[in-house]
């Protein structure tokens, strides 16, 4: 713990040691990290990764959806970028955000200024920076249609940009440098004429109308391997309602997993597993995870 506290020293943000990590879940699931930190500024985060490096202090950074953190917790220093909030527009519909910015915010943002090109986002949780990692998208779009460059906080707690084409954006993942995304210019289109906002309408009410939205859950577990989409292979081989412990494999779509109340990673990952050998089994496609799994058993 000595090593974590020197990594913190003289960071400014909030820090809590030994919270948990279902606190900060959209699984509302996850062990205790050793110490968890929200910077007060980017200013912050480089001096908190430069210390860490020099400490050899693990750093994790939380984006809260799309994620298990298993129930073991996190070792090392667990990142929330909450406070890097900054939105700022610039000439030419070009927008600068934070990646602590969440996407609900930031799509308000948009519509409000009449910048066309987020509306795919509509119903998309979690931050900006985790949208990016992810590739995050949806039938109507994905983030590599709007990013134009990435600002990223180094290991050695340096700045670097990168263009959009040195992210490498791929299906719902890419292949940007170890580092964290500290903020994120985005190519939008001024256009006070289209109809953005009927868009985002029918996109979240077609959400709420079929993703199970009322229980704590990290969107989409599998990956669409082509071919038919995950959830109705999954629906196929009979896993609607599928349940271990208080995880159960939703009713109302099954490429997600719902925790009913009490659910561990443990139950989780048991269901996983029950549904990834079913599929395989009965479809003969091998499912990949989109949800990301981290932390100790």
């Amino acid at each position: 713990m000595s090593e974590i506290r020197a990594a913190l020293t003289g960071v400014k943000g909030a820090v809590r040691f030994h919270e948990p990590m279902r606190l900060h879940t959209s699984f509302r699931i996850g062990g205790p990290a050793d110490a968890y930190i929200e910077p007060e500024n980017e200013t912050a985060l480089c001096r908190l990764m430069a210390q860490a490096r020099r400490t050899k202090v693990p750093v994790f950074v939380m984006g809260g959806t799309n994620l298990l953190v298993r129930d073991g917790g996190i070792r090392g220093i667990v990142v929330r970028l909450t406070r890097l909030d900054r939105v700022e527009e610039h000439q030419g519909g070009l927008l600068y955000a934070e990646g602590g910015v969440g996407m609900p915010r930031l799509l308000k943002y948009a519509l409000q200024h009449r910048l066309a090109g987020l509306e795919f986002a509509a119903g998309i949780p979690g931050t900006l920076a985790g949208s990016v990692v992810m590739n995050a998208g949806t039938r109507l779009g994905e983030m590599q249609d709007v990013v134009e460059r990435v600002r990223m906080v180094t290991p050695e707690g340096e700045i670097v940009e990168l263009s959009a084409g040195e992210v490498g954006f791929e299906y719902r993942s890419t292949r940007l440098p170890r580092g964290i995304v500290a903020g994120v210019w985005l190519r939008l289109r001024w256009n006070p004429k289209a109809r953005m906002d009927t868009v985002v309408k029918d996109s979240l009410l077609r959400r709420k109308a079929t993703q199970p939205l009322a229980l704590p859950n990290a969107g989409c577990v599998f990956k669409n391997p082509g071919g038919d989409p995950a959830g109705l292979l999954i629906e196929t081989a009979g896993l609607k309602g599928a349940q271990v412990g208080d995880a159960q494999v939703s009713t109302l779509h099954a490429n997600f997993i719902v925790n009913r109340g009490r659910a561990t990673a443990r139950d989780v990952l048991s269901l996983i597993r029950k549904v990834g050998q079913t599929v395989e089994r009965k479809a003969g496609v091998t499912l990949q995870l989109e949800v990301r799994i981290v932390g100790q058993a």
